[in-house]
């Protein structure tokens, strides 16, 4: 599917065309395409970014939303083909090994009727991603959002529990990170 989008033709391709390709399977391809850039060290904003934009996306996913809303200015704007090719192309290996181990089980953790659970989730993920130390704070976090996204893409629930676990920790190194810095202030005071 992520090659299909890079080969969409024309020099830039509007975030709506985009999620108008992805069609039922927007929300896991979002959640994979917003987990993605937060596997390797990044600087502040992207993080961030990537956070606000996940937690909005899990905010629909909880209160049941069939397929994902964004705003009209998001959908009009448009990625550069070279820019989109360049992540696919790095995303597709990792991607491609993952898939191999990636087969159709526990589907109910897929089904319409956890999406809003998996939607709280992504949330907790995303607002950890938002607060997370900077540069390598973010990577186990986005690991665990690309494991949560690929299992809902798949229809995976072995990969959507590895991810939320993987979460787990992500969010306690966060938390532990947290409470080295809010330590380190109050024994200076």
């Amino acid at each position: 599917m992520l090659t299909a989008l890079a080969a969409l033709p024309g020099e830039r391709i509007p975030v709506g065309t985009i999620v108008g390709a992805l069609k039922d399977r927007a929300y896991a391809l979002l959640v994979v395409l917003l987990g993605l850039p937060n596997c390797l060290p990044m600087p502040p904003p992207i993080p961030l970014v990537c956070g606000l934009v996940l937690a909005f996306v899990g905010l629909q996913m909880l209160f049941g939303r069939a397929t994902p809303w964004l705003p009209q200015r998001l959908l009009s704007k448009s990625i550069g083909k070279p820019v989109l090719a360049r992540a696919v192309e790095r995303a597709l290996p990792p991607l491609v090994w993952l898939e191999r181990f990636s087969r159709p089980r526990l589907t109910m953790l897929g089904g319409p009727v956890a999406v809003p659970v998996l939607g709280l989730v992504i949330l907790i993920l995303a607002l950890g991603l938002i607060v997370a130390a900077p540069f390598i704070g973010q990577i186990p976090l986005g690991l665990a959002v690309c494991l949560v996204g690929l299992g809902l893409v798949e229809r995976d629930g072995l990969f959507i529990i590895a991810g939320a676990l993987v979460g787990v920790v992500g969010l306690l190194l966060s938390a532990g990170f947290a409470y080295a810095i809010v330590s380190g202030i109050a024994e200076l005071f």
